[in-house]
């Protein structure tokens, strides 16, 4: 991850009202990076969106990213071979 990405994570968070603290980005962008490359490119951010919209309704903490995280994971890499591609 790049040092703009983390400075601009960070500013958009709080501006957001959100605690940087909470967002793992080299997580994130594994996550997308999975997405993009099991599902098509534009599915990464679009699940992004999702991921963080069911986060928030579960409570918003990193517990809730985190799981939202593995499920989108999941999901994207037992698709099979070659689907969406």
């Amino acid at each position: 991850m790049t040092q703009e990405v983390q400075q601009w994570s960070d500013e958009l968070a709080a501006a957001l009202g959100l605690d940087p603290e909470v967002i793992d980005v080299d997580e994130i962008l594994g996550m997308t990076g999975v997405v993009a490359h099991a599902v098509v490119r534009p599915a990464a951010p679009m699940s992004a969106f999702l991921v963080g919209l069911a986060a928030g309704l579960q409570g918003g903490d990193r517990a809730a990213i985190e799981r939202a995280v593995a499920v989108t994971k999941d999901l994207a890499q037992a698709r099979p071979d070659g689907l969406g591609r």
